[in-house]
């Protein structure tokens, strides 16, 4: 079968890439290629430290988590919950009605045109 990258191949390669990728796109390409091959590069060299700090972050023994408590005013009552939750709901309706105004204006002035 001979070599692939013999005589006119590796030419015929570049130019497929390129119309594939368009040449602006190539820099970052590169770019993105290189950082990949770096970090790739940098964990395989480095699997002891890897270890040693996975090993640190295992033995340093969590803090307890203790809950704070609220007082008691801080609670929204059942009333304020209810006041809250109708005056978000006469907003969306607000906002839908406002919608349905400006998508019957659109149509209308299509219908016109």
């Amino acid at each position: 079968m001979g070599n692939l990258f013999h005589g006119p191949t590796p030419w015929i390669l570049l130019f497929v890439v390129l119309l594939l990728f368009g040449a602006p796109k190539l820099p970052a390409l590169a770019k993105s290629l290189g950082q990949s091959m770096k970090i790739l590069k940098k964990e395989v060299s480095n699997p002891e430290e890897q270890k040693k700090a996975e090993a640190d972050v295992a033995s340093t023994p969590a803090a307890p988590v203790v809950p704070a408590e609220a007082p008691a005013a801080a609670e929204p009552s059942i009333e304020d919950e209810l006041a809250k939750a109708k005056a978000e709901a006469a907003a969306a309706k607000a906002e839908a009605d406002a919608l349905r105004a400006a998508a019957a204006e659109r149509a209308q002035g299509k219908d016109d045109a």
